[in-house]
């Protein structure tokens, strides 16, 4: 709960590389844009303050130096706050009276210090203002003069200037978004190209994946990802060699076994001893029909080579399934049947194919009960040929529905004699030629329906 809880309150950080990227630079872009508005209203800011204050001074100056008295021209306030007009004061010598101004509404007082300061005045509070003090004139009866500007004037000013010079970054930021983005797209080209390579691979023989067009980043992570796959292939290799040389091992025993059993079959006696035999006959052929299945399956695990398509007419091929397989249901007393309503041909090497159908039709006769009956039909459903493998069995659970076609699973409570690999054979043969089958319990009578859809594109 703890560890959930300290989960929960981490910096959140998007797992999308290209999303990081493109959080990362509005970042950078944003705060360059601010730190260059920033210093350009410093810098500018100062500029601006100097070059007016001097101006104050030249304007006071002026006044000061003049031997006629200059009256100066009145301005409403609205040239003060908005055009920053230098307001210009004239006093009496003495400093107490204020004989002329250029906003007369503006109430400061003249400044008892020479110079520059800034002040706060009258009504005007809220603004505060430049204040330049000129000296006083050689004569004593010479008026003293005052310049003042509003500060905000200033630094609005000085904050336009700085807004203009972070414009440039901030219009630039969706262009370079943009940019980085087609960059990002270009990049993950070859990340996808592994990533298709990656989820085409066969799971019996994976293959290394190529380093040609990898970026340097990945090429590590690709590299230790062949080199887990040449483990992996390692592993089935040596998983495949296992069961060969396994079965190889037991199926000359085994069928010497067979034999011997099937010489002693005239020596048992009746009663318990035949029945007893014939259950350790029956113990043998299961066995011997597991080492079969054991080596088709390692041979279908081996990677393919390559092999060579033929023309394979299903019609066909099911009547020799059905043929081959009549001892089986002979042995169980049940009746299986073929019907073709459809021609249909695949190219694929037809000992696959063989195994597929075989496999079913095996399948069915093992859980058909005896007396039962086995249809296979070949026909069209949907605009394609399918083939139907039906019988009268006890049908899958549910439950065990998703897991029948996994290598030595057999349904609870199924009568003994299968390997649980037939299904498993099945299709994997089928899906390596582009065929699919499909299992469910069928609606109309008891029993399963196991039907494989042919490939479209080769099926006619």
């Amino acid at each position: 709960m703890n560890g959930a809880t300290r989960g929960h309150g981490r910096w959140w950080r998007p797992r999308s590389l290209r999303t990081q990227l493109l959080l990362w630079l509005i970042t950078l872009h944003v705060l360059a844009a601010v730190l260059t508005a920033w210093f350009s209203f410093l810098a500018y800011g100062n500029l601006v303050h100097n070059a007016l204050d001097d101006q104050m001074r030249l304007v006071a100056e002026s006044y000061t130096g003049s031997d006629q008295p200059k009256t100066p021209r009145e301005m409403d306030g609205e040239a003060a706050f908005s055009r920053g007009a230098f307001i210009v004061q004239i006093w009496s010598a003495d400093g107490t009276t204020l004989r002329a101004s250029s906003w007369p509404a503006l109430s400061v007082p003249l400044q008892p210090s020479i110079g520059f300061s800034d002040v706060s005045a009258g009504a005007h509070a809220q603004s505060s203002w430049r204040v330049f003090t000129a000296e006083p004139g050689p004569r004593a009866d010479q008026p003293r003069v005052q310049v003042l500007q509003n500060e905000d004037y200033r630094r609005r000013r000085a904050l336009r200037r700085a807004l203009l010079e972070g414009l440039p970054i901030a219009l630039l930021l969706p262009v370079a978004l943009l940019i980085l983005w087609l960059i990002v797209s270009a990049a993950s080209r070859s990340l996808r190209a592994v990533a298709r390579e990656v989820a085409s691979q066969d799971e019996r023989s994976p293959t290394e994946l190529s380093l040609a067009r990898v970026p340097d980043e990945i090429a590590p992570l690709v590299g230790a990802f062949n080199n887990l796959l040449s483990r992996v292939r390692s592993a089935f290799a040596t998983q495949r060699r296992f069961v060969q040389d396994a079965a190889h091992e037991l199926r000359t025993p085994m069928a010497a076994i067979g034999l011997q059993i099937e010489n002693l079959r005239s020596h048992v006696p009746a009663g318990e001893a035949t029945e007893r035999f014939n259950q350790l006959e029956a113990g043998v052929t299961r066995a011997q029909h597991l080492i079969e299945q054991l080596l088709h399956l390692s041979r279908q695990d081996a990677p393919q080579r390559g092999a060579a398509g033929e023309r394979v007419d299903i019609e066909v091929l099911l009547r020799e399934s059905v043929s081959q397989l009549m001892v089986l249901a002979d042995a169980r007393c049940v009746d299986v049947g073929f019907e073709g309503t459809t021609a249909a041909v695949v190219f694929a090497p037809a000992a696959e194919l063989r195994s597929v159908f075989d496999n079913l039709i095996d399948n069915a006769l093992r859980y058909a009960p005896e007396g039962g009956v086995v249809d296979v039909r070949l026909h069209t459903f949907d605009g394609h040929a399918v083939v139907d493998v039906l019988d009268n069995g006890p049908g899958i659970p549910q439950a065990a529905m998703g897991r029948v076609f996994d290598r030595f699973f057999r349904v609870p409570g199924a009568a003994a004699g299968g390997s649980g690999l037939g299904l498993a054979i099945a299709r994997t043969a089928a899906e390596r030629h582009g065929l699919r089958i499909e299992l469910r319990n069928r609606i109309d009578s008891r029993g399963l329906m196991a039907r494989v859809h042919l490939p479209a594109s080769m099926a006619q």
